[in-house]
């Protein structure tokens, strides 16, 4: 894989407009996990080696368990490893990532706003977005994941 553009340079301002997105949902009361864990299933989804690395790293710095961080692709099939209102949270992130096949179903948005208030359905509607824009320009410029950087160093 080679590095295309290193987009935050190129124009930063970009950048720094998606970077007060992400500023407001650190403020917006969702979970940081749970965010996070919203952010690596939408980046499994998109493919984005970068973010995928970047949001696993985070996650167990943070203190998620292996044991969860590995289920998170097959969430589904997880049972009792993953709660109710993270379940919810995964599968808005799916639907709402797959708005060209799933249009965003009724019974999808029912079963998200079961779960969670308005404000924080539209904050974690918010975070799908930014993944998915970020997930965007990572795939499209090819940013190096750092675990990729840290084997070609070695």
């Amino acid at each position: 894989m080679t590095h295309r553009i290193d987009y935050a340079k190129v124009s930063p301002e970009g950048y720094k407009a998606f970077g007060g997105v992400y500023a407001a949902l650190q403020k917006s009361g969702l979970p940081k996990e749970l965010v996070d864990l919203v952010y690596l299933r939408v980046s499994q989804i998109n493919g984005c080696a970068y973010c995928i690395d970047m949001h696993s790293r985070d996650l167990l710095k943070g203190g998620l368990p292996v044991d969860k961080l590995v289920l998170v692709p097959v969430w589904h099939e997880a049972g009792a490893v993953f709660s109710a209102r993270e379940r919810a949270a995964l599968a808005w992130s799916e639907s709402v990532t797959r708005v060209a096949d799933t249009g965003v179903p009724d019974a999808d948005y029912q079963a998200a706003s079961a779960e969670f208030s308005e404000k924080e359905l539209v904050d974690l509607t918010y975070a799908i977005g930014l993944m998915n824009a970020f997930n965007r320009l990572g795939v499209t410029f090819r940013a190096t994941p750092a675990a990729a950087a840290a084997a070609a160093k070695a």
